[in-house]
Order: structure tokens, then C-alpha cells, then sequence
């Protein structure tokens, strides 16, 4: 699991919870139904609206990953480019088709190495299986970048039709303060979606789609360094690249 996703999660519910608290003992005249109806239904019929109902689903799915452990590692992939290297000096490339990977996109650049393919074949290839993941996982980014606007906005669309049914019983003054505290709700709603769940998983999602990104750049171009030079240090300068220069570990550490 994840803690950080898990941890921010929790402590920023239970923060706002015992700041409601700390104002009011009772915690029902935070709940309302037809506002909840409002907010939540309404952000989902405009999501759907916007995107297609597959891609609608891959992002609910995702929201699971947020709170998993990610695997990718650039440091360990630059230590695995880095044990191929030896590999294909030792055995030659054609050695490399019979590497096990657990990775499709590394198994898949091994192959297309071992077949001798052309250096640009191979990065154009490679490149374009990445922009591909790039724009998958920026649609799923993009269904909770919107739906953390759409929140907000059926918040105050709620607070508008509370303030219109408030408007209508002015004849009756005492209804007024309780009639203002429901209309808020629904406001209240759609920015504690937003704020709490929506947005930071964008943010979570786009923070792990460049980590893979960059792991997958790494077999690129680790890749193609096997083509043209089987010389350990060489490849090791140019993947470490990739890492900021007080995380390097030193040249030696793939062997």
C-alpha cells in the first residue's frame, strides 16, 4: 500500500470532520440528501457526458492504483539495462531474445535488439508505445481533472436552487437561517470532493505516469545503447542521466 496516498486521504477527512466538531457537536446538519443527489449525481452525469463510458470506467478503476505500492524504480531499471549490457558484450545481442522480462515493453525492445533491427526502428517504435501511454493515461488524469470542476460547479448549482426555494418562504423569517444552512451544502459538497478526493488523484495519477514514463524512456534508450556500443560505462553515463545527480549510485553498482 501506498501510505502517502493513504495518509492524506484519511488525515484530510478526519481534519475537516474535527474542525466540524469543534464548531457543533452534531454532525447531521452537515448531511442532506437531495444536495449529496445533486453534487454527486450531477458530476457523474457531466462526466459521462464528456467522456466515453470506457474510459469513465478505467479511471474509477484507477482510483485503486492511488492507493497501491508503485513498482516502478528507475534505479533498479538502469541496473537491468546495465546487467544486459554485460550480457550482450559476453554473448551478443541475439543472447538478449532469451532474457526473461517482466516488463511487455522491455521484453518487446529486447526482441526487436536481438533481431539487429534498425536504430531508428527500434526508437520510433519504442517512442511511439510510449506516447501511447502517455495520452491513456492522460485521459484518465483528464476525468478527474474535470470531474474536480464539476464538483464545485453542481455545488453552487445546489446552493442556487436552495437559495430560490429559500427566496419563495420569506413570508416566514425563522425559516430562513435553517432554509441558507442547506442551501450552503451543497457548495460545501462539491469543493470537499474536489479538494479531498478528485484533484489529488489527478495529481497522484500524473506523478506515477511520469515515473513510468520515464522508466520506459530508460529501456529506450538503454536499448539502443546496446546497438551501437556494448561499453558498460558508456551506457551507464547516459541512462543515469535520468536520475538527479545525488541519487546516482556509482558506475559499478549493475554489476
Amino acid at each position: 500500500m501506498d501510505f502517502a496516498s493513504f495518509i492524506g486521504i484519511i488525515s484530510g477527512i478526519a481534519l475537516i470532520i474535527g474542525a466540524i466538531f469543534l464548531g457543533s457537536d452534531d454532525l447531521t446538519i452537515f448531511i442532506n440528501v437531495p444536495g449529496i443527489m445533486i453534487v454527486i449525481g450531477g458530476t457523474i452525469a457531466a462526466t459521462l457526458l464528456t467522456f466515453q463510458f470506457k474510459d469513465t470506467i478505467a479511471a474509477l478503476r484507477a482510483m485503486f492504483i492511488v492507493f497501491a505500492q508503485d513498482k516502478q524504480d528507475p534505479q533498479a531499471m538502469i541496473a537491468t539495462m546495465l546487467q544486459l549490457t554485460k550480457i550482450a558484450r559476453r554473448e551478443g545481442l541475439v543472447a538478449l531474445s532469451r532474457v526473461e522480462a517482466d516488463s511487455p515493453f522491455l521484453k518487446r525492445a529486447l526482441g526487436m535488439a536481438s533481431d539487429a533491427s534498425d536504430e531508428e526502428y527500434i526508437r520510433n517504435t519504442l517512442q511511439a508505445d510510449i506516447d501511447s501511454l502517455k495520452m491513456r493515461h492522460y485521459v484518465i488524469q483528464d476525468v478527474f481533472k474535470k470531474m474536480g470542476t464539476y464538483a464545485p460547479a453542481f455545488g453552487m448549482l445546489g446552493t442556487l436552487i436552495g437559495l430560490i426555494q429559500m427566496l419563495s418562504q420569506l413570508d416566514d423569517p425563522e425559516t430562513i437561517g435553517p432554509s441558507m444552512a442547506v442551501a450552503l451544502l451543497t457548495t460545501f459538497y462539491g469543493s470537499l470532493l474536489a479538494t479531498v478526493i478528485f484533484n489529488p488523484i489527478a495529481g497522484k495519477l500524473k506523478a506515477r505516469t511520469i515515473l513510468e514514463i520515464q522508466t520506459l524512456e530508460i529501456i529506450r534508450d538503454g536499448t539502443i545503447s546496446l546497438l551501437g556500443s556494448n561499453n558498460y560505462l558508456a551506457v551507464y553515463e547516459r541512462l543515469s542521466s535520468y536520475v538527479p545527480a545525488h541519487q546516482r549510485k556509482p558506475a559499478g553498482f549493475g554489476e
